[in-house]
């Protein structure tokens, strides 16, 4: 009977697809736990193929390269650990599964099947695998390593069904996406299982950014009794030696060791959207970005997030100035520019603009000037910046934050167009409370410069979409602590009109939003990704039909 029992935790990037690359971090990490004399090194869920992998899990030919894949990395790491490392496979029952692959002596040990499958928010999994019995442990290096798949931990009833078949030490494999202040929820749930089970548990997460998605590590582990005992760091890849030991009686416990610190909720939203940007930037291969730079605080934030995801010498910034764009937005957008040190571009809209209207004069004839005028203004931006985008090879950022994109205060193939929008989940309150926290912080994870880079009239002035002579966000909308209000209740808790009226707001501005609310969908439905900071973020969290005649009445 062995007393010691040590794991390595590796807390890993994967990319949706990428098995190669994939299976090349995995055997890394085993390396580096042969090298420290470690029993088991388990990676995160479905970490093979990286997470998550929406319909690809449901390609045969891809589930088959998969267990090659798998069958080539249990032969190269013959000769060390055992391997515990997510990936879909068909079970006996011939059905599809996500599974957690035990890989030891140059076989596969053992797989267990996920067996709580979440359908909820941005999971679809009950659509995608097939749900299997509840498993006991797997025997390796002399103890009994019990596995529930990231969900089957939620629930006490996996867990307790491996405790009372006989597992030693709970080691949970996780594809836990992040939403603001998910950690203290995802730790709640975790004490609850060691102390139902007397077990001591580790929680293993992956960090990176997938499309909308960004996992945020916070990897930790628990001694019985719930103390914390290892916390790994939010966001950073990590390796991390854990060694157990079997007390006098019988139980196993973990040594602590390092418990890094967590950061407050404004540091983690924005650290979200700078790896979010990182990511798909990286997974996807582009390098460089552009965006429209108005003088507004939306794409000054989202300049300062792209300088700090990918550094200044990646980002183009282009003004492209109309007669109603002010003298203090030309020099704020410069301004800010400069202190973020990107690449800074003029390019005036007034001569494409005069060509648009005399071509359209013709059919306009009679007809007074509206909305369809400010728009072409916004179009026109967006075929400039597509153009430049084309040429250069540069990804074009689109500027719109939740309280905009909520209610449709964007044109569709204009500020619209584009691949990425890294504030798309913030509200517009917080995007001012975001430039603050940036102007007064700076983390080493971060690529832009330092001090205040997002001048203070920016984040002072009122917000304008400068389309017509005096324009202010104020006459269409809502004052934005009202709007986003309205819009957190509405969009966020899903409130009736009568919920949002009994917390204060006019029945007028609830009916007026909500109206604006779903007329917006089509817009919605064809927006750039943008990375999830809420449980209520546009598009996964949130799916509602474009042709919606329901309405509220109450």
């Amino acid at each position: 009977m062995t007393d010691r029992f040590r794991l390595t935790m590796a807390q890993l990037n994967p990319t949706v697809g990428d098995l190669a690359g994939n299976a090349a971090k995995a055997r890394e990490a085993w390396e580096q736990a042969k090298a420290a004399e470690a029993d088991f090194v388990a990676l995160p869920e479905m970490f093979l193929t990286g997470y998550q992998t929406q319909d690809l899990v449901t390609k045969p030919a891809f589930v088959a390269d998969v267990e090659s894949h798998m069958q080539d990395l249990a032969a190269q790491c013959a000769d060390g650990p055992a391997m515990g490392i997510g990936g879909p496979s068909f079970g006996e029952d011939g059905k599809l599964h996500n599974s957690y692959w035990i890989l030891y002596r140059g076989e596969v040990l053992a797989q267990t099947h996920k067996f709580f499958l979440p359908n909820f928010n941005v999971f679809d999994e009950v659509r995608l695998f097939s749900r299997s019995r509840m498993q006991g442990p797997v025997a390796i290096g002399g103890i009994r390593l019990g596995t529930p798949i990231c969900e089957d931990a939620w629930y006490p009833d996996v867990v307790e069904a491996m405790e009372e078949s006989g597992a030693e030490i709970l080691m949970v494999p996780n594809g836990s996406p992040y939403f603001r202040n998910k950690f203290e929820t995802r730790l709640n749930h975790m004490v609850s299982r060691v102390v139902e089970s007397g077990l001591p548990l580790v929680y293993l997460n992956m960090v990176g950014g997938q499309d909308d998605q960004v996992f945020d590590g916070g990897s930790f582990v628990l001694n019985p009794h719930g103390k914390l005992a290892v916390q790994l760091p939010t966001f950073d890849e990590a390796i991390e030696h854990v060694d157990f030991t079997r007390g006098d009686d019988g139980n196993w416990a973990a040594t602590e060791g390092t418990v890094a610190p967590m950061a407050d909720e404004w540091e983690l939203d924005y650290r979200v959207m700078v790896m979010g940007l990182r990511d798909y930037m990286g997974k996807t291969g582009f390098k460089k970005v552009l965006l429209g730079m108005s003088g507004g605080i939306d794409s000054a934030l989202v300049a300062t997030i792209a300088a700090d995801a990918l550094g200044p010498e990646n980002v183009r910034c282009v003004m492209l100035p109309s007669e109603y764009t002010s003298d203090a937005s030309l020099e704020d957008a410069k301004a800010c520019a400069n202190a973020l040190g990107v690449r800074y571009d003029f390019v005036p809209i007034a001569e494409g603009r005069t060509a648009i209207t005399n071509t359209l004069a013709p059919l306009f004839e009679g007809r007074d000037a509206d909305i369809t005028e400010e728009n072409i203004q916004s179009r026109l931006r967006g075929l400039l910046l597509m153009a430049l985008s084309n040429k250069f090879g540069e990804m074009l950022l689109t500027t719109g934050n939740k309280s905009e994109v909520a209610v449709g205060y964007a044109t569709i193939y204009g500020d619209m167009a584009g691949g990425y929008n890294p504030i798309k989940d913030l509200y517009k309150t917080r995007v001012f409370e975001t430039c603050r926290w940036r102007n007064a912080n700076h983390r080493d994870w971060m690529m832009g410069a330092d001090g205040v880079v997002i001048p203070d009239r920016i984040i002072t002035k009122p917000p304008s979409a400068e389309l017509r002579e005096d324009q202010k966000d104020s006459d269409s909308l809502p004052d934005y602590p009202v709007l986003d209000g309205i819009l957190e209740m509405l969009v966020d808790r899903e409130a009736s009109v009568a919920d949002c009226v009994d917390a204060g707001y006019a029945r007028e501005d609830v009916k007026r939003v909500e109206h604006l609310l779903f007329i917006s969908e089509y817009k919605r439905f064809q927006s750039a990704p943008g990375p999830r900071l809420t449980n209520r973020a546009f598009w996964l969290d949130r799916r509602y039909p474009i042709v919606n005649r329901w309405r509220d009445r109450n």
